[in-house]
């Protein structure tokens, strides 16, 4: 073999492994969700996220309607404003979407198992810090979601 067809060769062989890493890697930089330190829905204080009727919406126990960064979640029967939870959809370790789990009565980041109570608290990490929790109000049949 030649000096520069093993150059060549081996030239290819590198850039082979090397996009074959980012490919098998977990996520880089530009496909992962940033971290965050909490606070990744709206700001506090800026008013009305989001509205639900609760004729037609959150009809039974654990469900659920995500807007504009906040997950509001369902946890008992009747019309009251305890009977709901609005925290920030992105888990604080990586930004991942979180979901309700009514069974358990938590929150879980799916990728890679945060668990947060009902208000936001960490309850197991790798997550860190706590979602942000937002205030529900309801007038008649209107849920309001205010940060």
């Amino acid at each position: 073999m030649e000096r520069d067809e093993f150059l060549s060769k081996l030239g290819i062989g590198i850039l082979a492994v090397c996009a074959g890493c980012g490919i098998a890697s977990c996520g880089s930089k530009s496909d992962a969700p940033a971290p965050t330190s909490g606070g990744t829905g709206p700001a506090k204080g800026s008013g009305n996220v989001f509205t639900a009727d609760l004729n037609t919406e959150l009809t039974t126990v654990g469900s659920s309607k995500t807007s504009n960064g906040v997950i509001l979640v369902r946890l008992a029967a009747g019309n009251t404003a305890s009977s709901f939870t609005a925290v920030q959809v992105a888990c604080t370790h990586e930004g991942t979407p979180i979901g309700y789990n009514n069974g358990q009565g938590i929150f879980i980041c799916p990728l890679h198992g945060s668990q947060f109570s009902k208000t936001g608290a960490v309850l197991m990490g790798p997550a860190a810090a706590a979602l942000q929790q937002y205030t529900v109000s309801i007038q008649g049949t209107t849920l309001t979601v205010v940060a």
